[in-house]
């Protein structure tokens, strides 16, 4: 029996088919046997991984004929011989590795892979010694020719992730673990290959993506989105088979069963929920970010074309793949129904109580989910947040340079001009010196950087309040205005403050300037080129994040999940305050050893910590004070329709998974890592004094929320108007606010202001309670 019902999905373009299917049949079954992925007609054996009967109910030409309709008969032949390749790759490894839990063998297996994929096109190979090599040599022989070298990177890159991450899977497998959500699809994108997949859509419609926008936000999140859509539809159609046949436990209902402790039913229809959500994100993706960066790059009218055609694609390769997933022998589809959502109505449950959940289902099938998005209502009351016992297994070790530096600071803050209003100067005025005291950033950083010397921490403690003086200005100036253009302008004059090499700063126009150009003076002259560069994308990632979170205010729209947990790294301004704690290890630490996997979720997982901590200690002055739609609090209520309590449940959850992972990681991950690289003793000393870095990053970042006043309601309701004004007053009279904003005047009331309020609109609750008042009266609302 099935363990659960199929859901409703969200399918919103038409599958087709590509009329030379029976030709990609016939062709595959014959480049299998050539190259060895099934044995020749009439001599199969029971060691075979496949037999013919398997290769043809996999039916894998199905696959491409339907997720790639247009491409002509060559190249539907060579992207089928792509599949057939990579789903024998993965049963292959299956039998060989994973049943066996070979970690060395397979680790020797896939070091060689990418070796068989030169970037270059003279590059020489390995003699091939089974048929996954052999295979591999001859799909790059004839898909290399006349591409981009950039292409070419992506795709060998993402054909390495595919291949060497697989040892992630394994790696569970024998430990028993599972992963946790943020994990799972971050991973996922890299073991599932839809990545890998996105690459061939660019082959197969003839359209590469221009190499100066190809590592853009907008081309990064279509193919993330695109990925995990893929990924989290096949999770459902095979947890049958991976989870309850093969012992399988990278699947995502699995993981949410097990993290939500929900029942298998549940877990698939939320699974679904989260593959629709990433759906509407690549549409939004599509409507409200390519056209801007079209014209921010001057694409060409063939370079739009290309991009517009990749697009189609991907949308081809999602129903496509849904299609195929509904026919083949692979997966659980038995009672699925491929037709609309009203045959579902007819043929689902009836009787009493069960009118909603079909209207439930038929709204997911429609789309309509993604306007509870759109429905929140800001500067809504909602209290003081009753903090959760948040998971701190790394012990709290304080700077003896505190109270100095605390001094040093306020002193720093009012010289740059951000303590008092300064005439003819834009973005200050936000902060009270009173208010700066209490938000007490040197406490922070003598938590995150206990060792450093006293000018070190003041360093430390002033780039702390620069960022976060940014992030309060930003949305002051910017988000009542809606204004864009703007914002775009602010943030792209601000890396011109941070020089390199032989570059000059123009003179600072604003106090953010200003200071941003003094921190980096005092930052920059130790450090080498590289290192300059790395620490200027760090800050240029944050800023660029407030656009982001603008672009979100403009639109009313709370995040999609998954897009908001990858996007809070930056707008937290994680690799910035983490670089603060790490600035004394300096370079002593290759940049190669940063890339690895291990290395990259180490990171990740502490900075998810720190994002959390912040959203949960935040969320009052965010939601009720600011109209923030951007917290993982409010986004966990939307998403999963629950109230606060629970959402900051859960949240705190995600944060104990994250830190857990983390020691998990360095528990069993770092140990290999040192082996793998033959790392010598004072490498290995110095990777684990970052890790010590990481831990009192994490130590610290925790205890100065709770020791700070930013985030007490007291302070909260003596916080001056401009830092509310992202919803602000609306309407007759209230221009003057709106100029006082923009020009850093705290607003017409001065200090004492009362709380601003939202404007009265269609989905507020003065509106609606209107609207109940007059239907209470037989009136028309």
């Amino acid at each position: 029996m099935q363990p659960f019902e199929l859901p409703q999905f969200y399918v919103p373009w038409p599958a087709r088919l590509n009329p030379h299917l029976e030709a990609a049949r016939a062709h595959s079954k014959a480049w299998a046997r050539e190259v060895g992925i099934l044995a020749p007609e009439g001599k199969e054996s029971s060691s075979d991984i496949w037999t013919e009967h398997d290769f043809d109910a996999h039916d894998y030409a199905l696959l491409c004929a339907y997720t790639h309709p247009e491409a002509p008969e060559a190249e539907l032949d060579l992207i089928t011989d792509w599949y057939v390749w990579v789903f024998y790759f993965d049963d292959h490894f299956l039998e060989i590795y994973k049943r066996t839990k070979d970690l060395k063998g397979s680790k020797a297996y896939l070091d060689r892979l990418p070796s068989f994929m030169p970037v270059e096109p003279a590059g020489a190979t390995p003699e091939p010694a089974n048929p996954v090599e052999l295979g591999l040599i001859d799909l790059w022989a004839r898909t290399a020719p006349g591409t981009s070298a950039d292409w070419r990177r992506r795709f060998v890159e993402a054909t390495r992730n595919l291949l060497a991450e697989s040892t992630w899977e394994l790696n569970n497998i024998n430990e028993g673990r599972v992963a946790n959500p943020i994990e799972y699809i971050e991973m996922r994108r890299k073991v599932g290959g839809a990545p890998w997949s996105a690459g061939l859509v660019e082959h197969a419609v003839s359209a590469q993506i221009p190499a100066r926008i190809s590592e853009s936000r907008p081309m990064r999140v279509l193919k993330d989105t695109f990925s995990d859509a893929v990924h989290l539809r096949n999770d459902i159609f095979s947890y049958q088979r991976e989870v309850e046949q093969e012992g399988e436990n990278a699947n995502c209902i699995l993981v949410l069963e097990r993290f939500l402790g929900v029942d298998t039913q549940r877990a698939a229809d939320l699974v679904n929920d989260v593959l629709s959500s990433r759906l509407y994100q690549f549409e939004n993706t599509v409507f409200t970010e390519l056209p801007s960066l079209f014209e921010e790059h001057g694409l060409e009218p063939r370079e739009r074309r290309d991009v517009l055609a990749y697009v189609r694609g991907l949308q081809d390769w999602q129903s496509g793949g849904h299609e195929w997933h509904m026919r083949s022998s692979r997966y659980m589809n038995k009672q699925a129904n491929a037709g609309s959502p009203v045959g579902w109505i007819a043929g689902g449950p009836t009787g009493l109580g069960t009118s909603a959940a079909s209207l439930k289902r038929v709204a997911g099938a429609l789309g309509l989910t993604r306007f509870k998005s759109f429905t929140h209502v800001p500067y809504a009351p909602v209290g003081p947040t009753e903090l959760p016992d948040i998971y701190m297994p790394f012990p709290l070790t304080l700077s003896p340079h505190l109270e100095a530096s605390r001094g040093h600071t306020i002193a720093w803050a009012r010289r740059m001009g951000m303590l008092d209003v300064a005439p003819g100067m834009p973005h200050s005025g936000v902060w009270t010196e009173e208010r700066l005291a209490g938000f007490d950033f040197p406490l922070c950083a003598a938590g995150i950087h206990p060792d450093a010397s006293g000018p070190a921490l003041d360093l430390s403690s002033q780039w702390l309040t620069w960022g976060t003086y940014g992030d309060d200005c930003f949305p002051a100036v910017y988000g009542h205005a809606r204004d864009m253009a703007g914002a775009k302008a602010f943030i792209r004059r601000l890396p011109a403050f941070m020089p390199v090499g032989s570059d000059v700063a123009p003179p600072p126009t604003n106090v953010v300037e200003r200071s941003l150009l003094d921190l980096w003076s005092r930052t920059a002259p130790p450090m080498s080129p590289y290192a300059q560069r790395r620490f200027r994308r760090a800050i240029e990632d944050m800023i660029e994040s407030w656009l982001w979170e603008l672009a979100n205010h403009i639109q009313g729209r709370i995040p999609d999940p998954v897009d908001y947990v990858e996007m809070r790294r930056a707008t937290f301004g994680s690799d910035l305050t983490m670089a603060l704690c790490q600035r004394a290890v300096g370079e002593s630490i290759a940049p190669d050893v940063f890339r690895t996997r291990t290395m990259r979720n180490l990171a990740n997982s502490a900075q998810d910590f720190c994002c959390l901590v912040n959203d949960v200690f935040s969320y009052q002055k965010e939601i009720q004070f600011e109209g923030e739609l951007n917290n993982s609090v409010l986004v966990v209520q939307k998403f999963l329709e629950c109230d606060k309590g629970q959402a900051v449940a859960v949240v705190n959850d995600l944060m104990r998974a994250r830190v857990q992972q983390f020691e998990h990681i360095v528990a069993t991950e770092l140990p290999v890592l040192f082996d793998d690289l033959d790392l010598d003793a004072a490498a290995r000393e110095r990777l684990n004094k970052h890790v010590k870095d990481v831990e009192n990053w994490m130590a610290g970042v925790l205890h100065w929320h709770r020791e700070t006043k930013r985030y007490l309601e007291p302070v909260l309701r003596e916080t001056p108007t401009v830092g509310r004004l992202v919803y602000g007053p609306g309407g007759l009279g209230t221009s003057a606010a709106r100029i006082a904003a923009l020009r850093g005047v705290r607003g017409p009331w001065g200090a004492d202001a009362p709380p601003a309020r939202a404007p009265a609109r269609i989905g507020t609750a003065s509106t609606a309670s209107w609207i109940e008042q007059r239907k209470a009266r037989g009136q028309k609302a």
